[in-house]
């Protein structure tokens, strides 16, 4: 049985020692490595030894067995717990077939455990629990396991009460059982398969406890991975291939691409098919840590670093091509400037080649400035880094600003028209506002027979394969829908390309005409806190201007919930940890982006000239004569070849 299984936890867990204690256990290594000691094989990169963090989500291969001799073998992956690198952490929750939550028992339930067990539940991955550092002072397991059935979910079940009460908690959670149980005629095999539907469903998170520093516990969390968890890649084998990519990785000058099989087989040389089009594997990999090792075949369930690949980072290959959205996006960028005489074209290269490990980089280039996404202060730091040290850049980086995006308040029609010489595309779309959170999606509403079928096609893919920049800041739309209404396309000239130019010019031209409302970006915080700190922290959230929810009181304990834009929210962390004297827990993540309050003044402060963005034109080109002339933005409808009698 082949099991991916991925081990997340908030800082200082101790999430990468226990990952150690495993690998030692199976052989990979002789001796478990510390993270606080430079030498954990997991936390193989510098950075990640100087810091003593986990930066990047590293991945080996173990052996398990259940009792009945069946073997399991599971590929280990370390992610990173700061919430700086949570990217990197979703990435590869989208291989993931089971987590193991790692949570501190002396520390309790942190900020970032619950985001990561929510994580999780959304993706519905099913989840142990293991309570690490109960040797510490202060270490309370029953304690912690309240705390958490309070805080993550009810279901979270410890594993180490008597086995008696333990057969009956799991015999009250599955009905198939529990006549069994009552009937005295249930086995340790009818218990162990209802345990494995319960975690599959997401009603069962079972509770181990132990320290990993000195080994205790961890052959009995061996155990309860290799008996309670299950997948059934065997039964996927003869499907047609499909996998998904989920780290692109550059060692000794070669790229690697990292993809994890669900169907079907591949071998090297062979080709697969990818958003991008078909493409052939030059060669497969096992990874091992940064070690890897030539593979024949990829099977189904099992994970691979392949070359001649270049899709990036959350792609589907195979028969189900496609992107999968991230649920985390960064709030804030930062500008970063060249410096020692570094030039900037090969700086953005530079910046392009990390944006493909980490899309959330989100590089972005205006004029003469370079900007990148980020998810906090560490990053900054770690990406000042690798820059120096991979290519040798030395830059700068500015303060954080908000990312904004763009909508329109009403339904506008915009034109996009492309003809030069031998070539020829029309569309007519219709920009119609959506719900906060829909992102750009798109609608054909031409009448039958219009428009080949072919052309249709096209027009939805580019409207899907970039972010298309408003006019008032250049940021990106969203929320919006996009309706295709109408279209033209000539029998000879119109070619792979030329609907591209349309469609990116018929958006543009639709917001010129358009009512555009600036959005900014607006967090969910969770705070719990001593009572005795209420009136202060309530105070400095009014002061940020948030709208707080109702307080709710668990014997000394408040618990506070609510919404602030990210810009406000954005240093509320180390006040909070000051407050409360690192007694707190506070938790955000981003819940939308809203319209802005000081429109005016942004778009004043960021000064962006729509008609100055020379690589967004919202004009078009007509050709007459024999040659093309370009056509102001405010002109294009009477140039128009379609007629659509239909306006908004």
């Amino acid at each position: 049985m082949y099991l991916t299984l991925g081990v997340a936890a908030h800082v200082d867990a101790g999430k990468t020692t226990l990952c150690e204690q495993l690998l030692c256990r199976a052989g990979v290594v002789r001796k478990s490595g510390r993270v606080d000691h430079g030498d954990a094989f997991m936390d193989g990169h510098a950075l990640e030894r100087s810091r003593g963090i986990t930066i990047f989500s590293e991945q080996a291969e173990i052996r398990l067995a259940r009792r009945d001799g069946t073997p399991v073998s599971v590929t280990l992956m370390d992610t990173p717990g700061h919430v700086d690198f949570s990217g990197e952490m979703e990435r590869a929750l989208g291989v993931l077939d089971m987590a193991l939550l790692v949570v501190s028992c002396a520390e309790g339930v942190q900020s970032h455990t619950v985001t990561l067990f929510r994580l999780l539940r959304a993706r519905r991955i099913p989840a142990m629990i293991f309570l690490n550092k109960t040797d510490r002072e202060g270490a309370d397991v029953r304690r912690t396991v309240a705390q958490m059935q309070r805080l993550l979910s009810a279901d979270c079940v410890l594993m180490e009460q008597d086995a008696e009460s333990l057969r009956e908690e799991l015999a009250a959670r599955d009905e198939t059982l529990m006549e069994l149980h009552f009937e005295e005629s249930a086995g340790r095999e009818d218990y162990l398969a209802a345990a494995r539907r319960e975690m599959a469903q997401g009603l069962l998170y079972p509770v181990l406890s132990g320290s990993a520093l000195e080994g205790r516990g961890v052959a009995e969390l061996e155990s309860a991975i290799a008996e309670l968890c299950h997948t059934d890649y065997e039964g996927k084998a003869a499907l047609p291939f499909a996998a998904k990519m989920y780290r692109v990785r550059r060692q000794d000058g070669m790229r690697y691409c990292y993809l994890k099989a669900t169907a079907g087989r591949l071998s090297a040389r062979e080709e697969i098919e990818t958003p991008q089009g078909p493409q052939k594997i030059n060669a497969l990999f096992a990874a091992q840590g940064a070690k890897l090792s030539p593979l024949s075949v990829l099977e189904a369930g099992q994970t691979a670093a392949v070359t001649g690949h270049s899709c990036r980072p959350g792609e589907r290959v195979g028969v189900d091509c496609g992107m999968d959205a991230q649920e985390i996006v960064p709030l804030m960028s930062v500008d970063v400037e060249p410096q020692g005489g570094l030039d900037i074209t090969k700086l953005h290269l530079h910046l392009r080649e990390l944006e493909e490990e980490d899309p959330l980089l989100s590089v972005r280039a205006q004029g003469d400035r370079l900007s990148v996404g980020i998810m906090g202060a560490v990053q900054i730091e770690v990406l000042g880094s690798i820059l120096e040290t991979r290519f040798g850049d030395r830059v700068k980086f500015l303060p954080p600003k908000v990312i904004y995006r763009e909508t329109v308040a009403e339904p506008v029609i915009g034109i996009g028209h492309y003809e030069p010489l031998r070539h020829y595309a029309e569309a007519w779309l219709r920009l119609v506002p959506t719900a906060q959170g829909s992102g750009v999606t798109f609608a054909d509403r031409t009448p039958a027979n219009a428009l080949d079928m072919n052309w249709r096609r096209q027009i939805a893919a580019h409207v899907g394969e970039r972010t298309h920049p408003g006019v008032l800041t250049g940021s990106a739309l969203t929320d919006v829908r996009v309706e295709l209404i109408a279209g033209r396309a000539h029998l000879k000239h119109t070619e792979g390309g030329d609907f591209r130019e349309a469609t990116y010019r018929a958006i543009r031209n639709a917001l010129m005409h358009a009512k555009s409302v600036l959005l900014e970006p607006v967090v969910r915080f969770e705070l719990a806190f001593a009572q005795d700190c209420l009136s202060r922290v309530t105070g400095e959230l009014i002061r940020l201007g948030a709208q707080m929810d109702s307080p709710e009181y668990d014997g000394d304990e408040v618990r506070l919930e609510g919404t602030c834009t990210a810009a406000a929210f954005w240093d509320y962390p180390q006040k909070f940890a000051a407050t409360t004297r690192g007694h707190g827990r506070i938790a955000s993540r981003y819940a939308c982006h809203a319209p802005c309050r000081n429109q005016e003044e942004i778009v004043k402060e960021i000064g962006y000239s729509a008609l100055a963005d020379v690589k967004n034109p919202p004009g078009s080109v007509f050709c007459s004569h024999g040659a093309g002339f370009y056509v102001d933005w405010d002109k294009v409808r009477d140039w128009a070849h379609c007629e659509v009698e239909e306006e908004c």
